[in-house]
C-alpha cells in the first residue's frame, strides 16, 4: 500500500500533506486581512466565491517569523501558493514558500516523529518519509487544523 502526498517547502524544509485533504493548488491570492486576528491567521481570500480563511503555516508550526510581512495595506498579495486543504466540512488555505510534486511512498517505510522534535511542530506532524538525501515531513491536516491544539500553550 502508497501514501500520495502533495509536497512543499516551507524555509527549505520538505514537507508533506496526504493528497486526498488537499482540494487543490493556487498561486497568491489578494488577502483580506482580519483585525485582531491570531498572528497565523493571514486573512481571508475569496474563492470562486467561497470565503476561505489563509493560515501562515510558517507561524502555525513555530518555525519564525515569516520574510515579508506587512501590517498597513489591508489587501496584499503575499508570495508563494496557496495549499487549499478540505478537513471535514472546513475548507482552508495554507500558505507556503513553494510546491513540490505529488510524490508516492510506500507506507512500510513511514517513520513515526522524531522524539527530538518540540512545540506545536511535533504534535502536527505524523511522520516522516526517507529520500535518498532526506526526508520529506508529513504533516496531519486535523491537526494543523484543530482549534484546541493551536491554542494549547507550549513549553
Amino acid at each position: 500500500m502508497a501514501e500520495q502526498l502533495c509536497t512543499f517547502f516551507l524555509k527549505e524544509v520538505f514537507f508533506g500533506i496526504n493528497v486526498l485533504q488537499v482540494q487543490e493548488v493556487i498561486r497568491p491570492q489578494a488577502i483580506t486581512r482580519i483585525p485582531l486576528a491570531p498572528a497565523d491567521i493571514c486573512g481571508l481570500i475569496n474563492l470562486r466565491g467561497q470565503i476561505i480563511t489563509v493560515i501562515d503555516l510558517q507561524r502555525r508550526l513555530e518555525m519564525g517569523e515569516p520574510q515579508t510581512q506587512s501590517n498597513i495595506k489591508l489587501v496584499e498579495q503575499p508570495p508563494g501558493f496557496n495549499i487549499i486543504v478540505r478537513s471535514d466540512d472546513e475548507v482552508v488555505s495554507l500558505l507556503v514558500d513553494n510546491v513540490g510534486d505529488v510524490l508516492e511512498f510506500p507506507q512500510k517505510t513511514f517513520q513515526p516523529p522524531p522524539a527530538t522534535l518540540k512545540g506545536k511542530m511535533l504534535s502536527m506532524l505524523a511522520g516522516a518519509y526517507p529520500l535518498p538525501d532526506g526526508f520529506v515531513l508529513v504533516l496531519d491536516a486535523e491537526k494543523i487544523l484543530d482549534v484546541n491544539l493551536i491554542n494549547q500553550v507550549t513549553e
